[in-house]
């Protein structure tokens, strides 16, 4: 089955490529998605017609996913988990424990756009890719730290300018 690809898709082809495809993917997800529609002459026709208005389309959410991966970029994922022994934490961490503290901090993405294989297992900083469109890919970092170890890097400071205050 040919088809007119109608956006870009991941593993298959840009915006106006005509590509073939299984006739289940191309009737199942492709055409009801809007992704794509046949390709014969009269919808090849009507398609250069529409070109111009789906590439502005196509590039405003490309603009849009750049935005959004700028504000990722810039956030700061500290996730703080209960440890046991050797610092083998009690489960992982997940991309909807990330999605959720992004959230928070009002970035919002879609968990599934987090690229995490298997979840994190052990403490430390990790740096993800968040694929927020085919050509756009923001790098995120996540810090993973034992419980209660995030107020023991805050006290300090208030308690360095209480001595000095005591010092005085």
């Amino acid at each position: 089955m040919k088809v007119i690809l109608r956006a870009d898709v991941d593993n298959l082809g840009r915006l106006g490529d005509i590509v073939a495809v299984r006739p289940g993917y191309g009737r199942n997800y492709l055409l009801p998605q809007g992704l794509a529609s046949m390709a014969s002459p009269g919808n090849l026709k009507v398609f250069e017609q529409e070109r111009r208005k789906l590439q502005a389309m196509n590039d405003a959410v490309k603009a849009e996913a750049a935005a959004l991966a700028a504000k990722i970029e810039a956030a700061k994922v500290v996730i703080e988990v209960r440890v046991g022994d050797g610092d083998k934490l009690y489960g992982s961490v997940t991309s909807s424990q990330i999605g959720t503290i992004l959230e928070e901090q009002g970035v919002e993405v879609d968990r599934r756009k987090i690229q995490l294989d298997d979840g994190i297992r052990a403490l430390g900083e990790y740096v993800l890719d968040v694929k927020l469109h085919p050509e756009v890919v923001a790098k995120l970092t996540v810090n993973v730290v034992k419980h209660g170890r995030q107020e023991q890097v805050n006290e300090p400071e208030p308690q360095a300018d209480a001595t000095e205050e005591a010092a005085e």
